[in-house]
Order: C-alpha cells, then structure tokens, then sequence
C-alpha cells in the first residue's frame, strides 16, 4: 500500500489541528493511518500523510472535491496549492 504525504500552508495551525478527526473520515475512503505534521520552522505549511488503498479515488477527490470535503478544508483553514507525493 503506497504512502501519501500531502503539504500546504494554513490560514492558522491550531484551528488546522482541530480537524484531525474529520481530516480523518474524510481521507477513510481512499487510505487509511492519517498522521498530521506541523513545520518545525513555526511556519503555517503542514502535512497530512496516509496509507493510500485506492490512487484512482485519490485522484478523483483531489481533482474534484466533493462539497463537503470542499467545506471542509475552507473550515480548516486550507491554503492551495496542494503538493502531492505518493511512495513508489
């Protein structure tokens, strides 16, 4: 199972941190183990690592956010861009 790491800046880290557990849910279709990381320079840039069980529906979420995931990370603070890595 390949390994995600996503990065992107946030509007504030500690309402990001408040996230987790919906972060969580709404990455639980495509992977599993979703692990939080915060920049250790105090910067706004964090990143969201995960075990990934399905890259297609990866893509697809990425590409096209549903609503709800859309209203999700505009709660979180979310600045794109999104930068995309997965473990080959």
């Amino acid at each position: 199972m390949p390994r995600m790491v996503i990065t992107h800046d946030v509007v504030d880290i500690e309402r990001w941190l408040k996230g987790k557990d919906e972060r969580s849910a709404a990455l639980g279709a495509v992977g599993s183990d979703v692990t939080d990381h915060v920049a250790m320079d105090g910067s706004n840039t964090i990143a969201v690592s995960a075990d990934i069980h399905d890259l297609e529906a990866l893509q697809a979420l990425l590409d096209s956010p549903p609503p709800e995931v859309a209203a999700l990370m505009e709660a979180h603070g979310v600045v794109p861009p999104l930068t995309v890595y997965i473990e080959k």
